[in-house]
């Protein structure tokens, strides 16, 4: 996904100095996957040692700092391409044992991150939309959240709770059905993505900063929306959604975002026994919709007319790398094989296709593919998963791999190395890994 926000204009190369471009394979979205994958002997050859993993975080860590600007333009893209997911990426990766003798540090650089991102919203001069306002991963809610955890981890009582409180009371202004013109149910800005960073503000903080009630509020608006848009539009499920128009089905604006949140919010299922009917019934719809290859459609336009395979979309936020933390939610909800099965399939596609050109990024590029494997070795505890992260890790290394693109916004949290520290972090403590703001296993 290439968002709006993002900057052009970069030249030199992620993990590399090559300028060389790419004379062949123009039309191939990803490298193809030469490493062995018959057996876990052969798998091993490609594991990196903690110390190494190590040694790569530091390195991508420092020249993060080194290379990231902190201009007013910086400021804007919230967690997703703005300097806030940097300093996420420096709370994260800093709850780390192995990162210890750095975190102190790294709290205070992600504060410094911080400071100016929280004087861009608050001056005068700055009109966001109240999309910008109430959005999780581009706006104000992702800036407050992440404000919140460093500022606690520093021991700011008396800025922990102003941002606190800033990011409690955008619970209210979610509640709307029609909040937003475009579309407020989906991740990025609207109510799906709220839910998301109050859970994962619970989650850190260990207890309720946002109550359960006025989360259970929250997604019985995103029910009643769905359940309404589907009756207008006479869709082929009980819930249905669309931003811009556009009935998306991946994680960053889609359905499958929507309702692995409404999974994860603690208890919702449980009291609400009609809404989780509906519910289930369209997880079980967007299972049929796999396509051969094992990945998703896009949008619901594609379902009777699919992209040819080479133009499908194996990206977290569209395509099977997203999707498949709503089917891994299915799974440990309902127990049913064919949520695994799905959740299986979609693994066997990014290895074959999961080496991404578009550079080292979480949204779409190969750490995106790498956190599939660390889900998938979490819900079976095979090994094998755990091997191939640790090959799509390696490949970040490679020669090879210097003629990927590089990002836009190169040492951001989702499409650029701020992610990728995320990845190799996590690759360190594999039984405890998750795609940021995605565990399925809380």
């Amino acid at each position: 996904m290439t968002s709006a926000r993002s900057r052009a204009g970069v030249s030199f190369k992620i993990f590399g100095s090559s300028k060389t471009k790419m004379a062949t394979n123009q039309l191939k979205r990803y490298f193809l996957n030469k490493m062995i994958d018959f057996d876990d002997a052969q798998l091993s050859k490609y594991q990196m040692t903690k110390d190494v993993l190590k040694k790569k975080v530091l390195e991508i860590i420092n020249r993060i700092f080194d290379r990231q600007r902190t201009s007013v333009h910086e400021c804007d893209g919230g967690l997703y391409v703005g300097i806030t997911g940097v300093a996420y990426m420096c709370y994260y990766v800093g709850l780390r044992e192995a990162f210890d003798s750095y975190r102190f540090d790294w709290l205070e650089k992600a504060e410094d991150y911080l400071n100016k991102v929280i004087a861009y919203i608050e001056h005068p001069r700055y009109r966001g939309e109240i999309s910008l306002k109430s959005s999780f991963l581009l706006g104000n809610a992702g800036i407050y959240s992440t404000s919140a955890l460093v500022m606690n981890e520093l021991g700011e009582k008396e800025r922990y709770d102003t941002y606190i409180n800033n990011f409690a009371r955008l619970a209210c202004v979610m509640l709307p059905i029609n909040l937003l013109k475009n579309g407020s149910d989906e991740f990025f800005v609207g109510r799906a993505g709220y839910i998301c960073g109050a859970l994962n503000l619970n989650r850190h903080l260990k207890k309720e900063i946002i109550p359960l009630e006025h989360l259970h509020e929250l997604c019985k608006s995103i029910v009643h929306s769905g359940r309404r848009y589907a009756q207008e539009h006479q869709s082929p499920t009980p819930l249905m959604y669309a931003y811009y128009d556009t009935e998306y089905i991946g994680a960053a604006h889609g359905i499958s975002a929507i309702l692995q949140m409404l999974i994860a919010t603690p208890n919702f299922l449980d009291n609400h026994p009609d809404m989780e009917e509906d519910i289930k019934a369209t997880v079980d719809y967007l299972v049929s919709l796999k396509l051969p290859s094992g990945n998703y459609p896009c949008a619901m336009d594609e379902v009777d007319s699919p992209r040819p395979e080479q133009e499908e979309l194996v990206h977290w936020c569209h395509g099977a790398a997203g999707i498949v933390y709503l089917l891994a939610r299915a799974f440990l909800r309902w127990h049913e094989e064919k949520y695994l099965q799905a959740c299986l399939d979609c693994g066997e596609l990014l290895w074959s296709r999961g080496l991404l050109r578009r550079g080292p990024g979480i949204c779409h590029g190969v750490a995106g593919s790498g956190y599939v494997f660390l889900m998938l070795y979490r819900l079976t505890h095979h090994t094998k998963y755990l091997l191939r992260a640790h090959a799509f890790a390696s490949f970040l290394f490679t020669e090879e791999f210097k003629r990927a693109r590089t990002p836009d916004s190169p040492y951001s949290l989702f499409e650029g190395l701020s992610g990728t520290a995320c990845f190799l972090a996590d690759l360190m403590y594999p039984e405890k890994a998750a795609f940021p703001f995605f565990n399925v296993f809380d």
